[in-house]
Order: structure tokens, then C-alpha cells, then sequence
């Protein structure tokens, strides 16, 4: 963050001073007081469980100089109606100055499905080009995208930005405290279906990324999409598609999936100055044909942000996948190769994960499939876990463990679809998969791990890729939420 005075800080939020105004304030901003050092402006969120405000004085303690806060605190602090909306208007705030005393360009990223695998690559794209911040995790919502633009600096040249929303309204929101200079649209699926009400209203709150672009922005745009690709529609300024289909500004051609589920193409762009095309070789590192999506839309948006096609071509290849439970490959030394994707999960990422898990699994290795819930589809629910319990039998899945009751319906799909006696089991939580899959797991096999991250599974992601025992019900560290 730019240094600040204490009046500053109280100027943006539009809060009431109760410190020394000339108190500087040199930044991080921090919603935790373990993490608190010296000059750290501390953010007093209420939660459902604790309140932030019982930990100022623990923060400034440890060095923090200033307190956000909605009530008048023993603590230096500026006191504001509402403290998370504060955080926003100090994050425009901050951002605005940024952009007025340098060359700093945003780059906001949202979609149903590919948010954060895509704002990992860009960022493994973009930090050659230049001092680059990418928020860790899922940091995509109120709380975690202001704090991931106030990680900027003056040095700052690229801030990639995942952008998620529950709802319509709620990424122009996010766009009026960032607005983007580049706005990247993966896909309209079918997340979140019970918050958003419906898929066109999951479209309709997409678009907004494209509305909130900044003056003279791009739209960066999937046009194997439909209702991504309508999005030119409403975009303010230039329109830059990607996909796989001939007429896409950036394509891949020439798709082809290794036994270890990894795939090549030649990544064609003619979205260049006087529209000649050009090519180059890519052989991804992530595991999962769907990772094409990620990967054309990251490179779509460097390119516009004038990184050079080899260079391009050549960091995809080079990029590993950063974020925990997603699509994370380990190889045990048993000999069991597990597919970690737990972090979350709809019909169209749970349909992916089993693409995938066919394909390395191949025919000479046992496919093994953990599936929990997904949640937040609303009164599709029910016909969306029989979905894929009967495309697990179609894709010769060999074994099905079904992970807790409000994952019961990928059971019932999977035993009406196929005559299958124990090729699926049905346990009611985390524990007994664990105590299961201890017992059944061999040398060879291939296992997938799936669920939403409110169900928990992730825990038995991190056994299972240890390859020892630890304790399912406990918490090995903090899963980071965020929004479709």
C-alpha cells in the first residue's frame, strides 16, 4: 500500500478521525492481529463468530498505527458507518492514486468456473513483464479484492484481480472500487444456480465485469461461450475473443491430451495490429482438457497487455498450478496417483474432474471417484448430483464413493443408470471415506477427490495426498472462501 496519514485514511472512508492526523501509516492493511506489524493499518471486520473490535488492542500492540473501526476504540483509529465498506473506499481510493502516478494496469477475472486456476497463470505470465500482484487463494469478494488492491505499490505494474459474485449488482461493486483495464469472462454456468435465481441471471451479473471496464478497457471475451460471447453486446470498447472455434481472436488448435491428462495445442492469435496471425507450441502443465479454457483466456489478456507471443506460449508451458485442491496431481509413493480438486465444485467443473480422471486412468489403471456435495444450486439440486452419479458410469468409473447425504444423489444416479453392486458406496461423512479408502485403495489406482469446500472433503484431499494418516475432522489449515 502508498503510505498514508491517518487523515488520509479518515478522508477516503469518509470516517471520523479519533488520532493523531499526521500518523503515518505505511501499510500492510490486515484483517487478522496475528499478522499485524509494525505501521499496519488493522481493519475491525464483525464475523459470525468473533468481532474484530475485541482485537485492536491486540493489534496495535504488535505495531499496527491505526484502527478501522465502527465504533470509538482506546485505540488511534477512524471510525466509519459501515467497516467493509470503508476497506472498499479505501482500496479506490488508494487504486486511484496509483493509477495517477504511474503506469499501473488491472486485470479483472470472473466466470462460473476457472477463476482462480486463470488468474494463477496470468500471474506466472505477467511478473516477467514487471512487478505483479495476484491475491492468494480465492481473495474474490467485499473483503478480499480490496485487500488484495491495497497490496499494491507504487512499484506495481500488473494487478490481476479474481472477481466472483453471488448474485446480480455484486461485481459492480467490485468493479467501482477496480475497474479493469482488461476484463476476462471464462463462462456462464451453472454455480451458485439457487443464489443467482436462474443461468441468465448468473449471465447478466457476469456482464458486469464488461460495464465496469475503465475508459479505453478491453473485453476479453470466451467465444465458445454463447452467453459469454453476447457480451460484446454491452461492452463499452474493444472486444478480444478467445476459444476454439475458427472465428476466435485467440484460439487453440489441434488439441492433444497426453495418458497424463495434460494437453498440447498450437495457440493461434490474429489479435495483433493489422490483424496477421501468428502461432506458436503449448504443452500445458495442469492436468485437464478444461484447463484450455484457463489457459487461452490468460493468454488472450497478456497478449492484449503486450506480452510477446513466444513469451506467452513458452510461461503456459512453464506454469504449474498454485492454488491448493485444484486439479493438484500427487504421485504416492504406494503408487496411488491422486487428483485433489476439492476446493469446489458445480456440474460443470464435477463433469470436467471426471473427464480427467478417465483419462489418466486410461484402461490399465483403477479410476476411483470421491464425490461430495455440491452446494448452492438451489431447486436444481437434486437432478444435478443424479446427473453425474449416471455420467460417472458412463465414463467407466470403477469405483464411486459418495461422501454425505446431501451428495445422495450422485448414489442413486449412479445405481439406476448402471447394474453396479459395489462399484458404489455411499458413507455418511468425511471419516468413513477416510476409513474406507485406507482399506481400499491399491498400487495403480487413480483417485479423484470432489466436492464444494463446505463440505468439507478437502480434509480428506490432504490424507489422501499425504499418504498417511491424520485426523479427518480437524482443520490442517484455512480454506479460503470466495464467490462464483
Amino acid at each position: 500500500m502508498i503510505e498514508l496519514t491517518a487523515a488520509e485514511v479518515a478522508a477516503a472512508t469518509g470516517g471520523r478521525l479519533s488520532a493523531d492526523p499526521d500518523v503515518r501509516v505505511p501499510g500492510p492493511v490486515v484483517v487478522d492481529s496475528r499478522k499485524v506489524v509494525p505501521g499496519a493499518l488493522f481493519v475491525a471486520l464483525p464475523g459470525d463468530h468473533v468481532d474484530g473490535h475485541d482485537f485492536a488492542p491486540r493489534a496495535v500492540a504488535a505495531g499496527a498505527t491505526l484502527v478501522l473501526a465502527a465504533r470509538e476504540l482506546d485505540e488511534p483509529c477512524v471510525v466509519v458507518d459501515d467497516v467493509q465498506t470503508a476497506l472498499g473506499e479505501l482500496a479506490r481510493h488508494v487504486l486511484a492514486t496509483l493509477r495517477e502516478r504511474g503506469d499501473l494496469r488491472v486485470v479483472g477475472v470472473t466466470g462460473s468456473v476457472g477463476k482462480t486456476t486463470t488468474k494463477d497463470l496470468l500471474g506466472q505470465l505477467l511478473r516477467a513483464e514487471g512487478p505483479t500482484v495476484v491475491p492468494q487463494g480465492s481473495f474474490n469478494n467485499e473483503i478480499g479484492l480490496p485487500l488484495t488492491v491495497l497490496e499494491a505499490d507504487a512499484s506495481t505494474r500488473y494487478l490481476v484481480l479474481e472477481m466472483g459474485a453471488s448474485g446480480v449488482g455484486h461485481l459492480t461493486y467490485l468493479t467501482r472500487i477496480a475497474p479493469p483495464d482488461v476484463s476476462v469472462v471464462l463462462t456462464v454456468g451453472s454455480a451458485h444456480l439457487g443464489e443467482f435465481g436462474g443461468i441468465e441471471a448468473v449471465a447478466r451479473a457476469k456482464s458486469e465485469i464488461v460495464t465496469g471496464l475503465a475508459p479505453g478497457g478491453t473485453a476479453v471475451l470466451n467465444a465458445d461461450d454463447l452467453r459469454v460471447a453476447a457480451m460484446a453486446g454491452v461492452a463499452p470498447g474493444e472486444v478480444v475473443t478467445f476459444g476454439t472455434i475458427p472465428s476466435a481472436d485467440v484460439r487453440a488448435e489441434g488439441l492433444r491430451i497426453d495418458r497424463t491428462g495434460r494437453v498440447a495445442f498450437t495457440l493461434r492469435t490474429r489479435a495483433t495490429a493489422g490483424g496477421e496471425t501468428a502461432e506458436a507450441a503449448v504443452t500445458l502443465g495442469l492436468v485437464g482438457e478444461h484447463h484450455v479454457t484457463n489457459a487461452l483466456a490468460a493468454a488472450t489478456a497478456a497478449l492484449r497487455l503486450g506480452v510477446a507471443l513466444p513469451d506467452v506460449a513458452a510461461r503456459l508451458s512453464d506454469a504449474r498450478a498454485l492454488s491448493p485442491h485444484r486439479m493438484q496431481v500427487t504421485e504416492r509413493a504406494d503408487g496411488v496417483t491422486v487428483i485433489d480438486d476439492s476446493y469446489n465444485a458445480n456440474p460443470d467443473s464435477m463433469r470436467a474432474a471426471l473427464k480427467a480422471l478417465a483419462v489418466v486412468a486410461g484402461r490399465d489403471r483403477r479410476s476411483v471417484a470421491v464425490l461430495g456435495e455440491m452446494l448452492e444450486l438451489g431447486d436444481d439440486a437434486r437432478v444435478a448430483h443424479d446427473d453425474i452419479g449416471r455420467l460417472v458410469v458412463r465414463l467407466n468409473i470403477k469405483l464411486l464413493v459418495v461422501v454425505g447425504e446431501g451428495a445422495g444423489g450422485i448414489h442413486d444416479g449412479a445405481t439406476q443408470e448402471g447394474s453396479w453392486g459395489d462399484e458404489t458406496r455411499f458413507v455418511p461423512d468425511v471419516a468413513a471415506a477416510a476409513a474406507l479408502l485406507r482399506e481400499e485403495l491399491r498400487e495403480g489406482d487413480v483417485v479423484l477427490v470432489k466436492a464444494s469446500n463446505g463440505s468439507g472433503l478437502w480434509r480428506l484431499g490432504d490424507e489422501l495426498a499425504a499418504a498417511e494418516p491424520t485426523d479427518p475432522a480437524g482443520a490442517p489449515g484455512e480454506a479460503q472462501g470466495g464467490a462464483a
